[in-house]
């Protein structure tokens, strides 16, 4: 399956996220804060990252965007995780580069489901 970096402060939300993944047969690496998963994403290369937006050291917007300045890593796809949903969220997740956004709270089927449909995407560019 993919190899998927779970970005997020909130350590039980990363660990349902993270065996949910790997239930699902993903390789899952876990960040607590935004320079932890800018890092993890030059050492492990994912095929997708799931950011937090709201998390210490840097926002979810901000590791995104110094992600996509980067040549190697721009390509990689960011989904963001959060429970704030209005519409200048959204705008500032897709701004900074993301491409799409998943509410707090979900169902773990309904994790997998998106994060599928975001990897055939991915496959397809």
């Amino acid at each position: 399956m993919a190899k998927i970096l779970i970005a997020e402060d909130e350590r039980d939300i990363r660990d349902l996220v993270t065996f949910t993944l790997q239930y699902a047969g993903h390789e899952v690496y876990q960040a607590q804060n935004g320079v932890e998963a800018v890092e993890m994403v030059k050492k492990h290369k994912p095929e997708l990252i799931l950011m937090d937006v709201r998390m210490p050291k840097m926002t979810g917007y901000e590791a995104c965007a110094a992600l996509k300045k980067n040549a190697a890593l721009r390509d990689i796809p960011v989904v963001f995780l959060s429970a704030m949903g209005q519409d200048q969220e959204v705008q500032a997740g897709l701004d900074a580069g993301g491409i799409a956004y998943i509410l707090k709270p979900f169902a773990p089927d309904e994790l997998n489901r998106r994060v599928n449909e975001f990897l055939e995407q991915a496959a397809k560019r």
